[in-house]
C-alpha cells in the first residue's frame, strides 16, 4: 500500500485529451459492468468471519537483527497484507510485520504463521525473510520488506513477489523457496527487461497469474508465457518465461492511455494500463493487485484493491477508504478486460478496520480454497490481519 498522503481534490491531471483517448475509452466502454448480483464470473459473497476476527495482531517475538547485530522485537508495532499458501493440508501465512524504531514508519519484515483451520494461527518466534548484510540492502533498509504474495510452478518451488523499501522508492523484488522458511532473493524483477529502465522505478503488487489446486496457486503459462498484475496507481501487465524476469507490457504505436496519467504512472507513461482507476466510483484515486490472479474457464480473475477521493470518487465512502472488488480479463489476452464490478465487495466497517496506523482500510492479499469455502485474508488499517470467507462453487 502506498504510503503517499492522500490526494486532494485538487490535484491536476496530467493527461492526453479526450479526443486522444478515444479508440480506449471505446474499449473500455465494452467492458461488462451490470448490477453485481448477475455477476457469476466473480467470487461472491465475502462474509467477513467475527468470530474470529482479527485473526493476527502484533507480537512479541524477537530476533537479533543482521544488519543493527541487536535484538529487535520485530513484530510489535503492527501486522498486515499477508500472503497465503496452502500446503499439506495446513495454511501458511506468510505476513507483513513492522517494529517501532525503524523508518519512515518502523522496519518491515516478512514473519509465518500456521493454521489447520484456516482461522487459528501460530506464528513463528523469529521471522523468515528480513533486510540483511546482502547485496539487495540498499534496496530493503531501512524500510524493510514488504507485502508478499506467494505462488508455486509445477515443481512445488515457491515464487514470492515482495515489495523493498529504502525509504524513499518502493521496488518490486522476487526471492524463491522450498519450504517457506528459507528464501533467495533475486532482486528487481524488471532489471534484465528493456536494458533495466523499469527497475528502479516505483513498482509494486506483483500478482502472478495461477491455476488453483487444491487451494493453492500454481503459476501457470498462457501462449507460452507466465503473466503477472502489478502497480498500485493504474495495474499494469507483464510476462515472463521464468518467475524470476519479468518484462512490463508497453502500449502498441499509438495507443493511447484509457485514463489521465498522475503520480507514479507519469514516470512510466509508455506502459498499457489494463486495469484503470474510474471517475465518480470507489475506486476513483487508486488500484493495486490483490492476490495472486485465478485462471478459470470464464477468464482470469483479478481481486483487486482501490482507494476512494470522494471530490472525484464515491461521496458515501470517506476520504482514503480502501475496498476491494474483482475483475475478469480474457484467458487469451491476459491485458483485455471483460467484466468488472461496480462496486466494492468488501469495505472497511469493524473499528480495527477503521482505526490504526492508516484508517479506513481493507487491503485484501492472501487467497486460498479450504475445505469447500474460499478464505481471503486482508490486512485491516494497516495494523491487524483479518479473514472473510465464501462458499466454493
Amino acid at each position: 500500500m502506498r504510503r503517499i498522503l492522500f490526494y486532494v481534490a485538487a490535484i491536476t491531471l496530467i493527461a492526453t485529451s479526450c479526443t486522444n483517448n478515444q479508440s480506449t475509452s471505446a474499449n473500455l466502454s465494452k467492458v461488462d459492468t451490470r448490477p453485481d448480483s448477475s455477476a457469476s464470473w466473480a467470487i461472491l459473497p465475502f462474509t467477513k468471519i467475527d468470530s474470529v476476527n482479527p485473526v493476527l495482531i502484533p507480537g512479541t517475538g524477537s530476533f537479533i537483527d543482521p544488519v543493527l547485530k541487536k535484538e529487535v522485537l520485530w513484530e510489535e508495532k503492527d501486522v498486515f497484507n499477508p500472503a497465503i499458501v496452502n500446503r499439506n493440508g495446513k495454511i501458511y501465512m506468510l505476513y507483513r510485520a513492522q517494529d517501532k524504531t525503524g523508518k519512515p514508519a518502523g522496519t518491515s519484515r516478512i514473519g509465518l504463521a500456521v493454521s489447520t483451520d484456516a482461522v487459528h494461527f501460530s506464528r513463528m518466534p523469529q521471522p523468515v525473510f528480513y533486510p540483511e548484510n546482502d547485496a539487495f540492502k540498499k534496496l530493503e533498509w531501512e524500510g524493510g520488506c514488504e507485502d508478499p504474495r506467494v505462488v508455486a510452478d509445477s515443481l512445488g518451488t515457491y515464487y514470492m513477489t515482495y515489495t523493498a523499501f529504502d525509504g524513499t522508492t518502493a521496488r518490486l523484488l522476487v526471492a524463491t523457496s522450498t519450504d517457506l522458511m528459507h528464501w533467495k532473493k533475486y532482486g528487481s524483477v524488471f532489471k534484465k527487461a528493456y536494458n533495466g529502465k523499469y527497475a528502479d522505478k516505483w513498482s509494486k503488487s506483483g500478482s502472478i497469474v495461477s491455476t488453483y489446486k487444491n487451494g493453492e496457486p500454481v503459476a501457470t503459462k498462457i501462449n507460452g508465457k507466465y503473466w503477472m498484475y502489478w502497480g498500485d496507481t493504474q495495474i499494469w501487465s507483464a510476462t515472463s518465461d521464468d518467475l524470476i524476469n519479468w518484462a512490463p507490457v508497453e502500449m502498441k504505436e499509438g495507443e493511447k492511455p484509457p485514463v489521465p496519467l498522475r503520480s507514479q504512472a507519469l514516470n512510466m507513461p509508455q506502459l498499457k494500463i489494463v486495469l484503470p482507476t474510474r471517475e465518480g466510483k470507489f475506486d476513483s484515486d487508486l488500484v493495486e493487485s490483490g492476490p495472486p490472479a485465478i485462471l478459470t474457464d470464464k477468464g482470469i480473475l483479478l481481486i483487486f484493491n482501490s482507494r476512494n477521493v470522494p471530490a472525484i470518487g464515491d461521496k458515501s465512502l470517506p476520504e482514503g477508504t480502501y475496498a476491494a472488488s474483482q475483475a475478469l480479463f480474457d484467458k487469451n489476452d491476459p491485458t483485455k478486460i471483460l467484466k468488472r464490478l461496480d462496486k466494492w465487495f468488501i469495505k472497511p466497517q469493524k473499528p480495527y478496520e477503521l482505526s490504526g496506523q492508516v484508517n479506513q482500510v481493507c487491503f485484501v492479499e492472501g487467497l486460498t480454497e479450504f475445505k469447500n469455502k474460499w478464505y481471503l485474508y486482508y490486512g485491516t488499517a494497516d495494523s491487524k490481519i483479518a479473514v472473510a470467507s465464501s462458499p466454493a462453487k
